[in-house]
């Protein structure tokens, strides 16, 4: 499969990663594809910065140099990173828009899947803005605050509002209703990790 970067430059890759598509290489054999393998043999020596679930689509940074890796590596840890997201949830959201607040730790019987946990999860917040209901379902705009492992998908779950074609979290009758994970990364915002300038990256929500 031919892979065409959505931005190209000196220190950086954005790539638009599919659905179904591993970010970095996984322990089975039919999982070595993947974005950054992708990502490598078009441009030689590209480094991982961060990484979507398989099952999301969107936008994926890779760095061209260990300079750039490490400088869009803290920015991604400190917050530096403006990140928006949409997804398709199950039900009708009541508010416009709200922040959910609740620490999330690893279900380590039951791993990969995350849980809110109160006593020893860690800080995860996200703010949502709903932008259309629809019959039984709402479009929403999420904008993570953390970076938690499946913390959309487990804020939302939490929020009685699984994301449609959820898999691992939604109802059987929820996850049934897509064939894909109805989550995308829409668009990112950082400082340029050469010149510091703003950059900004959008890419189109596929359903």
């Amino acid at each position: 499969m031919s892979l065409l970067p959505l931005h190209l430059d000196d220190a950086l890759v954005v790539v638009d990663k599919p659905a179904g598509l591993p970010s970095v290489p996984g322990r089975p054999a039919e999982l070595h594809d993947c974005m950054a393998s992708r990502v490598q043999a078009l441009v030689p020596g590209a480094l991982v910065v961060h990484r979507l679930d398989m099952a999301t689509s969107g936008l994926l940074v890779f760095a061209r140099s260990k300079a750039a890796q490490s400088a869009l590596g803290t920015a991604f840890a400190q917050r530096g990173v403006a990140k928006r997201y949409v997804a398709v949830v199950a039900g009708e959201l009541a508010d416009d828009e709200g922040e959910i607040d609740l620490p999330l730790i690893a279900d380590w019987p039951n791993r990969p899947l995350q849980k809110v946990d109160h006593a020893t999860g860690k800080p995860s917040v996200t703010r949502y803005r709903v932008i259309a209901r629809e019959t039984g379902r709402t479009r929403v705009a999420l904008t993570p605050l953390t970076g938690r492992s499946h913390q959309l998908r487990v804020h939302l779950l939490a929020l009685g509002h699984p994301i449609v074609g959820d898999a691992l979290y939604a109802p059987p009758e929820i996850a049934a209703q897509s064939p894909r994970l109805l989550l995308h990364a829409h668009a990112l915002a950082f400082a340029h990790p050469a010149s510091g300038e703003p950059v900004s990256f959008e890419s189109p929500v596929p359903f």
